[in-house]
């Protein structure tokens, strides 16, 4: 994909990402009911933060609902951009003030043990990642470029290439809101953590958003792509995430275990084999009262 093409089409599905996420923030922090394939990221040089957003004061409020207090906020901050490729798209973000707005809309609606920093940003890597070491989630903008050349190397159109783009974004920052979560509350995940990130991801994105199926459909697809020909080799095996096939019969498997009178068609042929699919419902339940009761402690109100 040529710079020219890339800058307005990254710029507008990266600012479509980014109104949803908001809108996550919003309802997620809300809800009655209840690859990262990461190397170690790179901490930015040169940063600049929004500090209104940050819960520094020793007086911030308690949860109302007798839970955990809140003693942090969720904090946007934005690092100099290195690649011009994406300056506009950086300036449009902060013009915008996306981030701020889902960062507000989420600090009415969560307790955090400590503040949580959100950023985007060129990152010289294809990633997204959660930082333990400053609690921050990081979505890089070469990230977003990698799934549209994944897509169209597999035949979709621009169009379509764009669309599994967004939604495969959202997928992935999900999961990444998935270990914040597991890191700072302490959850006790007795499983593989990534597999629970991915749970969590497809389990928001299933409950809390409209047309959030999309997005497990479309990081499904992706996992798909990446396995095509390829032969796990030890370091793959030994690796913490599992392998491409499996998040792709997970993801089924939890859209699937969520209505399986509405989304029967993924059951035989390329897709879940019908010994797997009838446990799937029992996965999903568990899967999503798990997520209920370990957030319950942090909402608020």
């Amino acid at each position: 994909m040529s710079e020219k093409a890339a800058t307005p089409s990254l710029r507008r599905n990266l600012l479509n990402l980014l109104i949803v996420i908001s809108f996550i923030f919003f309802v997620f922090g809300c809800f009655c009911r209840p690859d990262r394939k990461f190397d170690s990221p790179t901490t930015p040089t040169s940063t600049q933060s929004n500090r209104s957003e940050r819960g520094d004061n020793p007086n911030s409020p308690k949860n109302s609902n007798g839970g955990k207090d809140d003693q942090g906020d969720f904090v946007v901050e934005y690092a100099a951009v290195q690649n011009q490729r994406y300056k506009n798209i950086d300036q449009q973000i902060k013009e915008e003030k996306l981030l701020e707005n889902a960062a507000k809309q989420l600090n009415q609606n969560l307790s955090l043990p400590s503040n949580v920093y959100l950023r985007t940003k060129d990152c010289n890597e294809t990633n997204a990642f959660y930082d333990p070491n400053d609690n921050s989630i990081t979505i890089c903008y070469e990230l977003m470029d990698y799934f549209f050349k994944l897509f169209k190397a597999a035949g979709k159109s621009d169009q379509e290439a764009y669309e599994k783009m967004f939604d495969t974004t959202r997928f992935v920052f999900l999961h990444e809101l998935g270990h914040a979560m597991i890191e700072l509350y302490k959850l006790p995940i007795t499983g593989n953590e990534e597999d629970a990130a991915d749970r969590a991801s497809a389990y928001i994105c299933l409950e809390e958003i409209e047309g959030g199926v999309q997005s497990v459909l479309a990081a499904a697809e992706a996992f798909a792509i990446e396995s095509k020909g390829k032969i796990p080799n030890g370091r793959q095996m030994a690796d913490e995430h599992l392998l491409q096939e499996q998040r792709f019969y997970n993801s089924l498997c939890m859209i699937y275990g969520s209505n399986t009178t509405k989304y029967a068609n993924l059951v035989g042929g390329k897709y879940l084999p019908k010994e797997r699919a009838v446990r799937c419902p029992s996965e999903y339940e568990r899967t999503s009262q798990s997520w209920k009761e370990l957030l319950r402690p942090w909402r608020k109100g």
